[in-house]
């Protein structure tokens, strides 16, 4: 079995930014990716710096080819579990959706979040197109346009408000979610409107917008819809170590804890990225796979300073 220093889950902004930290540090890396990253939907990106309105599919493209000349391999696959051997050095076995068993020192989570939508016929067709999560990724290219945002719960009423700085004409489709009298007093201030009713399906309209059809039978015309999606993270392959975990504020769910390097409570798994936290865009993602990377490299530099240590000592004693 080849053993590996570092074994890093996910080739995303995340992922290759640990494995290009590893592998400028001497490491053994190998990238596993399912090649699904989280805005794989959208054309561009942005708030980016030095790559503001580059196409994700080409940061990643880049990205590949960089950790490909420090020697890391990145390659296609999925890991459905990893086990504690409990050994001292060669600690984790990482198994894989084709069964093959992988061996590793450490470990970096990497792997992202899947973005859950609200059951309505026509919003996940057009989910990071005109249908969208992040205003500071994607309200630039809408701003002054005719926006909406869908709530699916009370946290909702923040990015309400928050999208009301890209636009003079917002519509909040509450849905079948109450909307209290404050806050619809607090959004009307601003001239928000509110729509209450089941919605029934998202289609294109005549004039080229979004077409939003409640059961009532009214027809509101946007031209984006912004929504909150239910984050759920990718974490299924750790589920039998039982890390610790951690409910993030604003009901955003669920996620493993980890200290400000992307140390979880296993001391040789590291997570960084969307796969902590669904707030972070494509440049944090990068900057959290950067420490972890180098917070790795520093846990086996440390590892092996103690095994030279004991293993002279010994030799001492014994001598």
């Amino acid at each position: 079995m080849t053993h590996h220093d570092v074994i890093v889950l996910g080739g995303g902004a995340a992922g290759l930014s640990a494995a290009l930290a590893l592998g400028r540090a001497r490491r053994r890396v190998l990238v596993l990716d399912e090649g699904r990253p989280r805005n794989r939907f959208a054309a561009h990106m942005h708030t980016v710096l030095g790559h503001e309105g580059l196409d994700p599919a080409e940061l990643l493209e880049r990205g590949r080819a960089e950790v490909a000349r420090y020697g890391i391999e990145v390659r296609p696959g999925r890991a459905v579990e990893v086990r504690d051997t409990g050994e001292t050095d060669v600690r984790l076995r990482v198994v894989t959706h084709e069964g093959e068993e992988l061996a590793t020192r450490a470990l970096v989570l990497a792997t992202g979040l899947t973005d859950h939508l609200p059951d309505v016929p026509g919003l996940a067709e057009r989910w990071g197109t005109r249908v969208l999560h992040c205003p500071y990724c994607h309200g630039w290219e809408v701003r002054g346009e005719r926006l909406a945002v869908l709530l699916t719960s009370h946290a909702g009423l923040h990015q309400a408000e928050l999208v009301r700085q890209w636009s003079d004409d917002l519509t909040v489709l509450a849905g079948e979610v109450e909307v209290p009298a404050l806050a619809a007093a607090r959004l009307a201030s601003r001239g928000v409107q509110i729509v209450s009713g089941k919605l029934t399906s998202v289609e294109d309209s005549a004039d080229g917008g979004l077409a939003v059809r409640t059961a009532a039978g009214a027809v509101h015309v946007v031209d984006a819809i912004f929504v909150a999606s239910r984050a759920v993270p990718n974490d299924g392959a750790l589920a039998n170590l039982g890390l610790e975990r951690a409910e993030l504020p604003g009901g955003q769910g669920s996620f493993l804890a980890v200290d400000p390097t992307g140390r979880t409570s296993h001391e040789r798994i590291w997570a960084a990225g969307n796969v902590t936290s669904p707030a972070l865009g494509v440049a944090a993602s990068a900057g959290a796979g950067t420490i972890a990377g180098g917070m790795v490299n520093m846990a086996l530099v440390v590892a092996e300073f103690d095994a030279a240590e004991r293993a002279l000592a010994a030799q001492t004693s014994g001598a």
